[in-house]
């Protein structure tokens, strides 16, 4: 799974070189895949009491008192009556249809103002074990329906309390009516479901057609779902200095070198490897990685490489991995056909915390 790399004209600062992305070809089990339908390791200690809301902002506070309410109400039994499953549901007979009336809520807003910090905090905070709540992005959940069948996840999600969905999207028509037919099974089974997605920066004022849009591709689950508006800034660049800029490849090769734990690899090389592995193993290929080491960034060139790439910063940015980077900065990843075309949600989100990460990785590099 790892590999000693030395770039060109460099000499190793240590006796095993660092990790290589690209030489990683991880294969992922589809039970891993269920097992790890929990909040990453960035969310994994967030509370609604750990969250601070912005005191402009009245809407993040009414979020938090809302989400608690809905988070108590799923106590007690299964909403439909049936008992815990097995990893695929086998031997249970069919729940019956749950109650109708509100089982689900949707947080429409922008990026940073942590609607996942609060998605994360209605899981912990749901009165289940974890076995039966899930918490998975959107893509996550398509990639389980890849490796499992639509039937396999109907059967291993129905016995849950939970389900709480990270970056709902809408961009891909297939994927929206699979995940909302799947939805629409699961909410009959009893299963009470939580999703956010997000609006772009600068478009709050848009929000809730993005609220609008959500409700209209769920269609029949629509009455379903209370609609949680939470106004704001990007926490992550809220009062904080501007992001490092790019470092040179001497610093960057140098860093890795000295950094346990490190992969280093050439940019447009590892936009090539990604090509080569299913986005349901991008969490997998960041096993272990204390950071990541990028030389020559440089613009993505087509549009299924951003999206690649997107995945992969969602991987690190879930896992808290810096990202030191040599090239240029991360805002000039993408085009502005890109940033202005259907898919620019997903790349200022890219943005945003690939930004974060390099700000992290800062302390890498030595005075």
């Amino acid at each position: 799974m790892s590999s000693s790399t030395t770039a060109p004209g460099s000499s190793p600062l240590t006796d095993a070189g660092p990790l290589s992305l690209c030489a990683r070809e991880p294969h992922v089990p589809a039970d891993r895949l269920v097992a790890e339908m929990v909040p990453p390791p960035r969310f994994d200690s967030v509370r609604f009491s750990t969250y601070i809301p912005d005191p402009k902002q009245p809407s993040q506070i009414e979020a938090v008192q809302i989400l608690e309410g809905f988070a108590a109400g799923l106590g007690g039994a299964h909403a439909s009556g049936a008992g815990r499953r097995g990893l695929f549901g086998f031997g249970r007979a069919r729940a019956p249809k749950a109650p109708a009336g509100p089982r689900g809520v949707y947080l429409d807003g922008g990026y940073g103002v942590g609607k996942t910090h609060l998605l994360a905090s209605l899981w912990h905070a749901t009165p289940a074990e974890p076995a039966l709540k899930a918490f998975g992005t959107f893509v996550e959940l398509t990639n389980l329906v890849g490796a499992l069948g639509f039937q396999k996840t109907v059967q291993t999600l129905s016995g849950h309390r939970l389900l709480c969905i990270d970056e709902f999207e809408l961009d891909d028509p297939g994927d929206t009516v699979l995940v909302s037919t799947l939805l629409g099974k699961l909410v009959e089974a009893g299963v009470a479901l939580a999703a956010t997605s997000n609006t772009l920066p600068g478009k709050l004022g848009e929000g809730r057609f993005a609220a609008a849009d959500f409700l209209r591709e769920i269609q029949g689950l629509s009455a379903r779902f209370r609609t949680l508006r939470i106004d704001g800034e990007d926490y992550r660049h809220r009062g904080l200095p501007e992001a490092p800029k790019p470092f040179t490849d001497e610093e960057v090769t140098k860093a890795a070198y000295a950094t346990a734990g490190a992969s280093l690899d050439d940019f447009p090389h590892l936009l090539e490897h990604l090509a080569k592995v299913h986005p349901s193993r991008y969490g997998a290929l960041t096993d272990g990685l204390r950071a990541v080491c990028l030389t020559d960034v440089r613009p993505v060139p087509d549009q299924s490489t951003a999206l690649r790439l997107v995945v992969l910063a969602d991987r690190l940015y879930d896992r808290e991995v810096p990202v030191l980077a040599s090239g240029l900065p991360f805002d000039q990843l993408f085009s502005e056909e890109m940033l202005n075309g259907g898919y620019r949600k997903k790349y200022f989100r890219a943005i945003s915390r690939l930004t974060a990460l390099a700000r992290d990785a800062k302390g890498l590099v030595g005075s």
